[in-house]
């Protein structure tokens, strides 16, 4: 079973929880969609609403995630054999967890086989790629950005798109390889090389490492990198 999934939530706390989930499960030729609204009690803030456009009265009547058809689904097909796609899976992962579900079966983050792959994209976002890619002319129907089914749709336009430049185990393989990122995706420097800025400042990115817990994994190897090796 290949299972492309995305997820909504209440907000980015560590107190918020999924609010809908967006599933599309692909096997023998058969596919399954499923979506669904969630209410884990987590009341959600105006500010994921302005994002996801999900209301807490939208929410008021909606089964919690174990009373879902999707936890349904997602168990049944949580084995070896299955393969499951994220787009910045670790984020979907440690929401389904917090809701009492953890995977164990193969993993796919084409976040990162991206920037593996295509380390000249300037953005990684789904959006962005979703339309960097072209990925928009694979679209049958109109998609709605941070839908969670609309966004599992654009994440299997997105792998099949990756497919064709590496084969799946590769693409696995990858899914849990850091990535050297040349650049800086957010912050005073966005845009700049991170090379350029280990040279000039220094203190910056040494400040960086030992203030910011939260860093991206990705990110704190690549400043680690150009630290040590950059003088």
């Amino acid at each position: 079973m290949l299972i492309f999934l995305d997820v909504e939530t209440t907000g980015l706390e560590e107190k918020d929880r999924i609010c809908s989930i967006g599933i599309i499960g692909i096997e023998d030729g058969e596919t399954k969609t499923i979506y669904k609204l969630i209410n884990e009690g987590k009341k959600i803030l105006p500010q994921a609403s302005s994002v996801n456009h999900i209301t807490n009265e939208m929410l008021k009547d909606q089964p919690k995630f174990q009373d879902s058809q999707a936890y349904k689904f997602l168990t049944e097909h949580n084995n070896e054999k299955s393969t499951l796609v994220g787009h910045n899976v670790k984020f979907d992962l440690a929401m389904l967890e917090k809701s009492g579900f953890s995977f164990k079966g193969e993993i796919i983050d084409t976040l990162r086989v991206t920037k593996h792959l295509i380390p000249e994209c300037e953005e990684f976002s789904l959006q962005f790629l979703r339309y960097e890619l072209k990925l928009y002319k694979k679209e049958k129907e109109k998609l709605q950005a941070h839908n969670a089914l609309s966004d599992a749709t654009i994440v299997k336009n997105l792998y099949e798109y990756l497919l064709d430049i590496a084969p799946k185990d590769k693409l696995a393989e990858l899914s849990f390889k850091k990535v050297l990122l040349s650049k800086f995706e957010f912050g005073k420097h966005k845009g700049s090389y991170i090379e350029e800025i280990s040279m000039r400042d220094r203190g910056y990115l040494e400040w960086m490492l030992n203030n910011i817990l939260d860093l991206d994994e990705d990110l704190r190897y690549s400043i680690s990198y150009y630290l040590k090796n950059i003088v």
